[in-house]
């Protein structure tokens, strides 16, 4: 049998659970399991002490899947992750099973792993449902290994954290992904110093009673970024983005406010297009994978204090196929056909201006000259469309 599943988020299966697995002599946990049942691939890694599960949801029909079960051996995951990282992130894979091996096939290349049959791997489903049907003690104070809660950094994302008794599993809930660790069993050699939370409040009550009253975490001030640094949180991104939508939008339709320039009054609704057109994009990314969201953040923050965007774009105009030359050459000879054609924006603004003068009652007089003149019909000033250049005489 056979799945198909995009690259990028098979490396993610593959980063939310390498660092679970267990040590090499544990071979039974030594590999990041790969499942697959009538809805989802998962990849599950543990050593009895976490256990990380990750899932991506399966586009074929439930009627055409066919469930399997294979351990990828943990000195295979390393060379697996970087065949995928020589993939594009938007390239398939197709992955088949056989009775002893794995293949993964990209659009170039080819991977076969062997894998041991019939290895026998933990009913991890039931044993995380054990988990998540678990009761809440009283008086919660477990003790936790910090460098294990480190493995759950790679899943890139915030994780929701259930804690019901002492001496249970911790439950880490995020996106596509559920986890588990196990807190350290607390004996008499254990070297806590405090068995529970009475005891560690009592040992730091002298030193925060000397704080003040009525502070919290919250008013702490954060500091504000410069004005015109670009941000690299997905959040504050996605925020601006949807206040330039809402500045363009709100003033759209005030023509005056522009002062008769047409291109500012585009480029004004442009930029609310595209930042609406971001926004999605942006939100549409984070949602199916955060991490990737966060790299595209950052290092577009990058490209903008760089102030290169037109040598950037031009360049990834070319790699793309595209003629960038022929587009300058297009939009500049515009430029010059417009010019020749209408007025100019000073003396458009010349011409609104002195409406504006009428308006207020304000007496000016205005010479002839060949740039602004009253039109009697419109009961207004316009603006002059330049005359061509007399032809030389000869």
């Amino acid at each position: 049998m056979s799945i198909r599943i995009n690259a990028h988020q098979l490396g993610r299966l593959i980063d939310q659970t390498r660092r679970h697995i267990a040590p090499t002599y544990n071979e039974q946990y030594y590999g990041i399991r790969l499942e697959a049942d009538t809805r989802y691939l998962y990849a599950v890694g543990t050593d009895a002490f976490t256990i990380a599960v990750s899932r991506y949801a399966l586009s074929d029909s439930p009627d055409e899947q066919e469930p399997f079960a294979r351990t990828i051996p943990g000195k295979y995951v390393k060379s697996l992750r970087e065949w995928v990282d020589t993939l594009g992130g938007a390239c398939w894979v197709t992955v088949t099973t056989a009775e002893d091996r794995l293949v993964l096939e990209g659009p170039q290349s080819r991977l076969t792993l062997g894998v041991v049959a019939g290895l026998e791997f933990v009913d991890w489903r039931a044993a995380l449902r054990k988990i998540v049907n678990q009761t809440v003690d009283a008086d919660l104070f477990p003790a936790l290994n910090s460098e294990m809660m480190a493995r759950f950094g790679e899943t890139g994302h915030i994780l929701r954290v259930r804690v019901t008794a002492d001496e249970k599993p911790v439950l880490f809930i995020g996106e596509d992904f559920i986890g588990a660790q196990m807190p350290v069993r607390v004996t008499k050699q254990t070297p806590i110093e405090h068995q529970s939370f009475a005891d560690a409040r009592t040992s730091w009550w002298w030193t925060l009673a000397a704080g003040g009253d009525d502070v919290d975490l919250a008013d702490i001030p954060t500091p504000e970024r410069p004005r015109f640094e670009a941000s690299t949180d997905v959040q504050e991104t996605a925020e601006g983005l949807l206040r330039g939508v809402m500045r363009s939008t709100s003033s759209a339709f005030d023509v005056a406010h522009f002062d008769e320039d047409r291109d500012a009054f585009h480029a004004h609704i442009h930029a609310g297009v595209a930042d609406w057109m971001a926004y999605r994009y942006l939100d549409a990314l984070h949602r199916v994978d955060p991490r990737a969201a966060q790299a595209v953040v950052t290092d577009t923050a990058d490209e903008l204090d760089s102030g290169e965007l037109g040598e950037f774009a031009w360049d990834a105009a070319k790699s793309a196929g595209h003629d960038p030359q022929k587009w300058q050459d297009d939009y500049e000879a515009a430029l010059n056909k417009r010019y020749a054609e209408e007025p100019a924006l000073w003396a458009r603004r010349l011409a609104a201006a002195l409406n504006a003068a009428s308006s207020a009652d304000i007496g000016f007089t205005v010479a002839d000259n060949p740039h602004v003149r009253f039109d009697e019909g419109e009961d207004q000033w316009v603006a002059v469309k330049p005359e061509p250049a007399a032809a030389p005489a000869t």
